[in-house]
């Protein structure tokens, strides 16, 4: 064969390749769109409703930022008297990971508002932590897909086969969509983005390990005080707030966390507005995790926030 024939064949295999690759991204784009979304009734879907809400305030308002010790331990609705300024609570899950959260921020900011970071945990190592959960989150809603940075679209792609699967299987057995029930629901959060319930009685057994000092790494620090820039550019305040600890005969000694606090505040540019130690609480304040509250828990943390909030201003 010669040279020109071979670059011909070539040609026609390359257009092959791109015509098969078209054809594959269409049929999957169509079986995104008539298969998704499927977990509509989903506690992670709560995140199209607080996104709405926080769109929605064109005023200066109050944004909570974290994961689901947020959503399982906050009263917004009294925050929001108490400075009178809209609260919208995006917490949601641990599982997606606290540089996700954190993209929250960029969604409407206006001159004025506060962002409150709850974590956690400050060492991680700022990937999207749970790609499959992130799908069963983001779905094919273009309002939400803004979260997601560059660096989680590889993850996103390889997890996505995965997602797909689920779909298929909840969409050929029509359970697809049915509102969940209990605490882990989409119904269960209030319009400001806090879960409601009315236990008041400890259920979580608390375990070893379960309490912890965390640790600090530059990643997040770099991370936070990057998005501190941001916000100040567009006239918004970024602070930092205690996040729910259980005290009981495993929980280090107080020391330890006050130590974490003055190295947090050390290497970040970000005010830390709380002392860690005040938001020790007793086991029987907590739900269903070490980080979910119970009424009792909810009402005490919300007062001490706002004791806080009110000390920085």
């Amino acid at each position: 064969m010669n040279r020109h024939n071979l670059s011909t064949s070539n040609f026609k295999e390359m257009w092959k390749f791109i015509l098969k690759l078209i054809l594959f991204l269409g049929i999957t784009a169509g079986f995104l769109l008539h298969l998704s979304p499927q977990y509509l009734g989903n506690y992670q879907a709560s995140l199209i409703d607080k996104v709405q809400r926080l769109e929605s305030i064109h005023e200066p308002k109050i944004v909570l930022i974290g994961d689901s010790n947020l959503a399982f331990g906050i009263d917004s609705e009294k925050i929001e008297e108490a400075f009178d300024m809209p609260v919208v609570n995006m917490g949601l899950h641990g599982g997606l990971g606290n540089a996700f959260h954190e993209e929250m921020t960029r969604l409407n900011v206006t001159e004025g508002d506060i962002y409150i970071i709850c974590h956690c945990s400050y060492s991680d190592d700022g990937l999207l932590k749970n790609s499959e959960l992130a799908w069963i989150t983001l779905e094919n809603h273009p309002s939400l897909w803004k979260i997601l940075r560059k660096e989680d679209y590889l993850p996103m792609i390889k997890s996505y086969p995965v997602y797909l699967k689920k779909c298929i299987a909840l969409w050929l057995t029509d359970s697809g969509n049915k509102m969940d029930e209990g605490v882990y629901s989409r119904a269960a959060f209030n319009e400001y983005g806090d879960i409601e319930w009315a236990d008041n009685g400890q259920e979580y057994i608390f375990k070893d390990g379960d309490i912890f000092v965390p640790q600090i790494s530059d990643n997040v620090c770099e991370r936070l005080n990057d998005l501190n820039i941001y916000l100040k550019e567009r006239g918004a305040t970024l602070l930092i707030a205690g996040y729910p600890i259980t005290k009981n005969e495993t929980t280090p000694e107080a020391e330890l966390y006050i130590k974490f606090q003055k190295e947090l505040e050390e290497k970040l540019d970000v005010p830390v507005i709380s002392d860690f130690t005040d938001y020790f609480y007793p086991e029987n304040y907590f739900l269903n995790t070490e980080y979910h509250l119970n009424t009792l828990g909810k009402r005490e943390r919300t007062a001490q926030l706002i004791s806080d909030l009110k000390r920085y201003f």
